[in-house]
C-alpha cells in the first residue's frame, strides 16, 4: 500500500552512534597486541596509535566532503566509480566482497566468541571450537536483525555506543589511578630503538588503522541520512576527535598495569588488564567487550549491504541485490549474501593473518578514494561543496595510504601477495561479464538462465526493486 524504498532514519544521534559503535570494536581489545609486535616498544606504539588517529581524521575529513560532494550511498566504491570510473569500482567490490569484508567480519566475530567464553574458562584459554560457535551464533544474530527492521538497527547500534564508551572507561580509569600513585616503571626506557624494525612498521599500522577502521561508515548510508550536508561532517569530527582521545588513554592504562612483556604474551589484552587491575569485575569487562564486537559486527552488516545494494542499481552486480522487502523495507538479499563467506573464514581463520590479509586491499582502495577527491576537485572546480577542506589532507592521506600499501610488500609478503591475487582475479570478470563480451548465444543463454533465477529468489524472499530515487 506504500512506496518501496530505504527511509531516511539515520538521525545525528544515530549517525554518530554508527562512527562510534564501529571504530570501538574488537581492535582496541585486540590490536595493542599488533601494534606493540611490529613497533617494537611502548613508546613507538603509542606514536603509531596517535599517528593513526590524525591519519583516521583526513581520512575522516576526505569521506566528508566526498560525502557532501557525491549524494549517493555506497562509501568507497561510489566514490571510486564517480571520481575514478568503473573498473577500479568494479576491483573494490571484487575484492571488497571476496576478501575484505568477510575477513574483517571474521576478525570481528572471532573477538566477539573469543571474550564471550573467557570469563567460563579463566585462567585457562577457551576452546577453539566453542570460540568458533560462538562466534558464528553472534554473527547470525546481528545477520537477523538487520534483515528484520532498518530502526531496530539503528536503535542496537545507539545502546551499544554506549556499552563500548562504558568498557573504555573502566580500562582508562583504574590505569589512570595507578599512573597519578607513580607506577610509571612500565614506561622506563619507552623509545628502545634497538627492537624497532622500519620494515614491521606498515603492519602495526594495519593493526592500528584496525582499530580505527569504521570513521568512513557514514558515507555507506549517505541516501538514509537525516540532513546528510550537515550531519555526516559533525559526526564525523566529533566521533573520531572522541575515539583517538579514548585510544590513547586506553593503551597508557593498559601499558601502565600490564607492561610490554604481559600485553605480548596476552591472547585477550583487555581480559588479562582486569585480572590484573581489579578481580572483582572479571566477568563483568569481557562481556563489555564482547558487547562492543557485537555492536561493531552489526555496524558492519549494515554498511556493506547498502555497498551491495548500490553497485547492483549502477549495474556491476546481479539485479536481485538493489531489492528491498516490501513489508521491512530492508535490503534483505544484500544483507544475506556475506554468510556463506564469513562462515568458511571463521571456521579456518586466525584473526591475526585474516587482518594483514584483508588490509592490504582495504587501504589501497580507500587511498584510490581520496585520490579520486583530488581528481573529483580538478575536474569540477565549479561545484559547490557545502564541507571542504584543505588540499594538503587528502594528498597527505592519499600518499601515506599508498606508501604504507607498498611497504606492506616487505613485511608481509605472502598474505598481501594473496590479496593482490584476489584484486587481480576480478579483471577477467569485469571485461567477461560487466563489459558484455561475451558471444550473443553464450550471453543470450546466460540472461535467461539469470532471470530465472532472479525470479524464483524475489518471490521467495518477497522483495522488489526500489520504486523512489533517494539521491
Amino acid at each position: 500500500e506504500e512506496a518501496v524504498f530505504l527511509r531516511k532514519k539515520i538521525t545525528l544521534l544515530r549517525a554518530f552512534s554508527l562512527l562510534i559503535g564501529s571504530m570501538v570494536g574488537s581492535g582496541i581489545f585486540i590490536s595493542p597486541k599488533g601494534v606493540l609486535k611490529n613497533s617494537g616498544s611502548v613508546g613507538f606504539s603509542l606514536v603509531v596509535w596517535f599517528a593513526c588517529g590524525l591519519l583516521s581524521m583526513f581520512g575522516a575529513l576526505s569521506y566528508a566532503e566526498l560525502g557532501t560532494r557525491i549524494t549517493k550511498s555506497g562509501g568507497h566504491y561510489i566514490y571510486i566509480l564517480e571520481t575514478l570510473g568503473p573498473l577500479p569500482s568494479f576491483l573494490f567490490l571484487w575484492a571488497e566482497f571476496f576478501a575484505i569484508r568477510p575477513a574483517n567480519s571474521a576478525v570481528v566475530s572471532l573477538a566477539f566468541g573469543r571474550y564471550m567464553l573467557e570469563p567460563f574458562f579463566a585462567p585457562c584459554a577457551a576452546p577453539v571450537p566453542a570460540v568458533k560457535l560462538v562466534s558464528l551464533l553472534g554473527y547470525y544474530m546481528v545477520l537477523t536483525l538487520n534483515s528484520w527492521s532498518v530502526t531496530w538497527s539503528a536503535r542496537l547500534q545507539t545502546a551499544l555506543s554506549i556499552v563500548k564508551l562504558l568498557a573504555l572507561a573502566l580500562i582508562i580509569v583504574p590505569g589512570m589511578m595507578l599512573l597519578a600513585q607513580g607506577h610509571t616503571e612500565n614506561f622506563q626506557d619507552a623509545f628502545n630503538r634497538q627492537s624497532l624494525v622500519l620494515d614491521k612498521l606498515p603492519l602495526a599500522f594495519y593493526a592500528g588503522m584496525f582499530a580505527y577502521s569504521g570513521w568512513f561508515q557514514a558515507s555507506f548510508v549517505r541516501e538514509e541520512l537525516v540532513r546528510p550536508e550537515r550531519n555526516i561532517p559533525l559526526a564525523v569530527i566529533v566521533s573520531v576527535v572522541t575515539v583517538i582521545v579514548g585510544y590513547m588513554l586506553t593503551n597508557v592504562s593498559y601499558y601502565t598495569v600490564l607492561g610490554m612483556q604481559d600485553v605480548l604474551a596476552s591472547p585477550a589484552v583487555a581480559v588479562s588488564f582486569v585480572q590484573r587491575a581489579f578481580k572483582s569485575l572479571i566477568s563483568v569487562v569481557p562481556v563489555l567487550v564482547a558487547l562492543s564486537c557485537f555492536g561493531t559486527m552489526n555496524g558492519g552488516i549494515f554498511t556493506f549491504s547498502r555497498t551491495l545494494f548500490v553497485a547492483s542499481r549502477e549495474g556491476q552486480w546481479p539485479p536481485l541485490f538493489s531489492m528491498i522487502h516490501i513489508r521491512r523495507h530492508t535490503p534483505l538479499p544484500a544483507v544475506m549474501l556475506m554468510f556463506p563467506l564469513v562462515t568458511a573464514m571463521v571456521c579456518i581463520g586466525d584473526i591475526y593473518h585474516l587482518m594483514n590479509f584483508f588490509s592490504f586491499s582495504r587501504w589501497l582502495f580507500i587511498g584510490l578514494a581520496t585520490l579520486g577527491l583530488i581528481v573529483h576537485r580538478h575536474r569540477h572546480p565549479e561545484l559547490h561543496s557545502p564541507f571542504k577542506v584543505p588540499l594538503f589532507v587528502p594528498v597527505s592521506f592519499t600518499i601515506i595510504c599508498l606508501f604504507t600499501v607498498a611497504m606492506s610488500f616487505y613485511s608481509d609478503p605472502v598474505n598481501i601477495t594473496i590479496g593482490c591475487a584476489v584484486v587481480l582475479s576480478g579483471f577477467p570478470v569485469y571485461y567477461l561479464v560487466i563489459r558484455r563480451q561475451m558471444s550473443n548465444r553464450c550471453h543470450s543463454s546466460f540472461c535467461k538462465y539469470a532471470y530465472y533465477i532472479t525470479h524464483k529468489l524475489q518471490l521467495l524472499l518477497e522483495v522488489v526493486q526500489q520504486e523512489i530515487k533517494t539521491y
